[in-house]
């Protein structure tokens, strides 16, 4: 047999494209890489040793010109000048997690095994659609969805996906209890006719991306149906046994119960075995909201507190909440892998569907991305460093410091506390006294916004019942008691003035 041969480019590319190739990680350029990595690695290693705050309190109107100014069509041809660059857009006044004064989000420093995770897994650049471009991170993922599952306790037949984040995870979580409602719905006609009549429950404390999956599902504007909540701020079981006798009553169809382990504002967990057996009895799918509460799957003293999440048919995790993960490192977990079916489609070019009978593993098939990170790695390094124990070790770390801080707040006569979260939240507020006493939610605005621009703290804001509130969130286990008392008392300072200010000022303004 002759092999044919085909004529070799010689030609020498131009001095433009061989510089423009050296940017390309290749045999050949690994000691730039090495050489530029590290430089961007030591600088951002000497900001986390030297900041002092958890961030500079910048305002958008100040850093917008900086960053309007870059020429992105005039290269700086050179990293490190990139790098000097980004100092002054970025790095200088970027908000810090590992700061034990930033009490705000759901943010946590980040554990440094996931950090080397991160590089090496921007580096190879796999893509978790197919087999054929990732190869043994699909087993590497696979295998850290069953553990998880594993940990939830959902049973051999389970199955899931990492996912961007908790806001996906529950979309696609409610995009399959959508389907398994209308599966018994033939027809376009009967699909059309069953749509507008599905609902969702969900607690009136829970993540408001229910409310915007359903939205994006394509369900009716009222389809989301908030059920009240008890003293502790979890889903009365009661009245959600109530909503789903009046839906079908009136003719409607809950498609799912959506329960929390974890409230945003309160960390409240909803009572989860009831659930479980309401949605059992009635029939309806029952979606956890875990993205926060998840860390308990690995926590030594409060595991507990998930119990009957074994039962649900989806469980949303966030990774990059409560396992100390780099953003993002999130999972939808479902009990039947069969219920995956719903977002599968076979792509002659990808993903045909004579893989599956040569029993090819293709993520793809289970995700509502095609092209996806490779973010599991980094909590397989996570754990094969670290190990579940410690991890939970340190969440529980955060939980208990959490309880002194509801503590430290709730005997402060300055201070009105709302419930004692079970994991690791406060909400409360400055409470003036005498004729402040309606400058309330003013005066709590004012702190958290005085706060901010100093650069000395960060916390968050809700509204509970309809008034202003102040938000301590701790996931970073180096917060003490003392940074607590600390930025309560910079509350309290920026508030008392505020209310001062004001009632002068209402006294001495003339009447008439």
């Amino acid at each position: 047999m002759t092999v044919p041969t085909y004529p070799v480019e010689t030609t020498t590319p131009p001095p433009a494209s061989t510089a423009a190739r050296a940017q390309l990680l290749h045999g050949g350029s690994v000691e730039q890489y090495r050489r530029t990595i590290a430089d961007g690695v030591d600088r951002v290693a000497r900001r986390v040793a030297t900041v002092d705050r958890p961030g500079t309190g910048i305002t958008p109107a100040e850093l917008a010109p900086l960053v309007d100014r870059v020429d992105l069509d005039r290269p700086l041809g050179d990293a490190g000048a990139a790098l000097d660059e980004l100092e002054n857009v970025y790095l200088r006044d970027a908000v810090w997690f590992h700061h034990p004064r930033y009490l705000a989000h759901l943010n946590c420093p980040v554990a440094i095994p996931a950090l080397l995770g991160e590089a090496v897994l921007t580096a190879v650049n796999s893509s978790l659609d197919t087999w054929d471009q990732s190869a043994g991170a699909t087993l590497i993922e696979r295998r850290l969805i069953d553990w998880t599952a594993e940990r939830i306790g959902l049973g051999s037949r389970a199955d899931g996906i990492f996912t961007s984040g908790g806001s996906q995870s529950n979309l696609q979580a409610l995009l399959l209890a959508r389907e398994e409602a209308c599966a018994d719905a033939i027809g376009p006609a009967a699909r059309a006719e069953l749509l507008p009549r599905l609902r969702v429950l969900t607690s009136a404390a829970g993540h408001f991306s229910v409310q915007k999956s359903a939205k994006l599902l394509g369900l009716a504007p009222d389809a989301v149906i908030a059920v009240p909540t008890d003293a502790r701020r979890r889903i009365r079981p009661a009245a959600v046994r109530e909503e789903i006798a009046r839906c079908r009553q009136a003719g409607l169809v809950v498609m799912a119960v959506v329960g929390t382990a974890g409230t945003t504002d309160f960390g409240s967990i909803d009572p989860l075995t009831d659930l479980a057996g309401i949605c059992a009895a009635a029939g309806v799918w029952l979606h956890v909201d875990a993205a926060y509460g998840c860390g308990l799957l690995v926590s030594p003293t409060r595991r507990h507190l998930l119990d009957g999440i074994e039962r649900a048919d989806s469980v949303t995790v966030d990774f990059h909440k409560s396992f100390f993960q780099p953003v993002s490192s999130s999972a939808l977990l479902v009990r039947d892998r069969r219920t995956l079916r719903h977002v599968t489609y076979h792509a002659d070019y990808l993903n045909p569907a004579r893989m599956v009978e040569q029993r090819i593993p293709n993520q793809v098939d289970k995700s509502l991305q095609t092209t996806r990170r490779f973010d599991a790695l980094k909590l397989w390094l996570t754990l094969r460093v670290m190990g579940p124990d410690a991890l939970g070790g340190l969440f529980d770390e955060v939980v208990d410091r959490a309880t002194a801080a509801w503590q430290l707040v709730s005997e402060d006569p300055r201070f009105e506390v709302v419930t004692r979260s079970e994991l690791s939240t406060v909400v409360f507020r400055y409470l003036p006294t005498g004729p402040g006493g309606e400058l309330a939610d003013a005066a709590n605005l004012h702190a958290r916004e005085a706060l901010a621009a100093s650069g000395l703290a960060v916390v968050a804001g809700t509204r509970v019942d309809g008034r202003h509130f102040l938000k301590f969130t701790l996931l970073n286990p180096a917060t003490t008691v003392d940074d607590v008392g600390y930025v309560l008392d910079l509350i309290a300072t920026h508030a008392g003035q505020y209310v001062h200010d004001h009632v002068d000022a209402d006294l001495t303004c003339p009447v008439g």
